[in-house]
């Protein structure tokens, strides 16, 4: 499956790896790991990370290149970890003299000359580990941990239903190299005793529609200050996970974007849903971006119909 992918990373000199606007783990593993797989395996090679930055992933150490314009020219761009064009950090990519996509996404669009898409995979940076066990290239820690963040934060620390045999098979080829998951783990789930109590605060917002639709909805005025909206979206969908009879749930969150939302369901395919509103991603895991309010409860009344549809089967 990876063949063309390295046809393509060994013809050019110059590798420029983009991924969606504010990254989550899965992003960043997979921009990083791919990143530093290049660098180990084709030293003589220009490459470069390119997008915004997240705080939230700090320990992740991902700093971006601000490269020029001209670095494009004769260029390959690769974007991991993007099921829309839409959502890919930095249109220069457009640019570039090839584009390469390697995603985990349903695929809705062509987005790249060459589109390795694959939605069997837990993750995008699965899909990397594999390029690279398969190409039979040289693993680095720092390349082994990176893709292995990007494993464990969009399989839900392995729990979601996209996991499978591949996973751990994956998961234990990355393992072959020296990660400390201790450290690993703690960086990614060790709260702020603050971030805590706003949690517990906001399992008190969490409402429900005729069909059992869990939901939040938060205020632009309602975030605290210096909170990020796309922070709060994330985290916050989360709390709704385990409740017992919910099987689909959403995060609403205003921002200067418009409403940040985040859909999460463990029965119904809900991606039509986010389709619908300019979004996508997983059958089970998706997300978009509405303009008001008002828009926000016409998609949760969507996703009302989608759990009736369901339990009348």
């Amino acid at each position: 499956m990876f063949e063309q992918a390295l046809a393509l990373i060994g013809e050019y000199d110059r590798i420029i790896i983009h991924r969606h606007s504010y990254p989550d783990g899965d992003a960043l593993g997979s921009q990083l790991g791919l990143a530093a797989l290049v660098r180990d395996n084709f030293p003589q090679k220009e490459v470069y990370v390119v997008g915004d930055d997240t705080s939230r992933l700090s320990f992740m150490n991902a700093v971006m290149d601000e490269i020029p314009d001209e670095y494009y020219e004769n260029a390959l761009a690769v974007i991991v970890d993007c099921g829309a064009s839409r959502l890919i950090n930095d249109e220069r990519y457009k640019r570039a003299a090839k584009t390469l996509r390697i995603d985990h996404h349903l695929y809705c669009e062509e987005i790249a000359d060459v589109d390795i898409v694959d939605s069997s995979y837990e993750s995008a940076s699965g899909m990397v580990a594999m390029f690279a066990k398969e190409s039979g290239l040289k693993l680095s820690p720092a390349s082994a941990t990176a893709l292995f963040t990007g494993m464990v934060t969009d399989s839900g620390r392995f729990v979601f239903d996209s996991v499978s045999a591949r996973t751990f098979e994956l998961a234990a080829f990355l393992m072959s190299q020296p990660i400390d998951t201790g450290s690993l783990y703690y960086n990614l789930y060790a709260e702020d005793f603050a971030d805590m109590i706003a949690k517990a605060d906001n399992m008190h917002k969490i409402k429900f529609t005729p069909n059992n639709v869990a939901y939040i909805y938060t205020a632009q005025e309602d975030l605290e200050n210096g909170e990020a909206a796309h922070s709060v979206s994330r985290k916050m969908v989360g709390l709704m996970r385990d409740i017992k009879g919910v099987y689909v749930w959403a995060n609403f969150t205003e921002s200067d974007d418009g409403v940040l939302t985040e859909l999460r369901s463990n029965r119904c395919n809900i991606n039509p849903v986010a389709v619908k509103y300019g979004g996508g991603g997983h059958k089970k895991a998706s997300g978009c971006v509405v303009k008001d309010r008002a828009e926000a409860m016409r998609l949760l009344a969507d996703l009302d119909a989608v759990v009736a549809e369901y339990k009348a089967e």
